[in-house]
């Protein structure tokens, strides 16, 4: 049995996020790291609680990095919701910055 090939997408907001990493090889890193959610998405990365349920994430360029996406089984999607630094207690945390993006949607 051949395994399911996620198709990639990635949100206005992701995009956005990924242009700003000026780093060369982080950039890098952070597309090697994305492009492995093809396969077996939900096997990977940790659950979201709290204003995130329904994501996951997962760390990419050394622990430095979250990349957070919904996986959407009908349609066999990973989409990339939001990409950035962890900093536990920086207002540009990742997980604080998409917490307050998706609330106030």
């Amino acid at each position: 049995m051949s395994q399911i090939e996620y198709e990639i997408q990635f949100s206005p907001l992701a995009m956005e996020m990924l242009m700003e990493v000026r780093d060369k090889r982080e950039l890098e890193k952070l597309r090697d790291r994305i492009n492995q959610l093809k396969l077996e998405p939900d096997k990977q990365g940790k659950v979201l609680t709290d204003n995130l349920a329904g994501l996951r994430s997962v760390r990419a360029v050394g622990q430095r990095y979250r990349i957070v996406y919904e996986i959407e089984e009908e349609t066999i999607v990973v989409l990339v919701i939001g990409v950035g630094r962890r900093k536990e207690g920086d207002k540009r945390d990742i997980y604080r910055l998409l917490g307050k993006l998706l609330q106030d949607e």
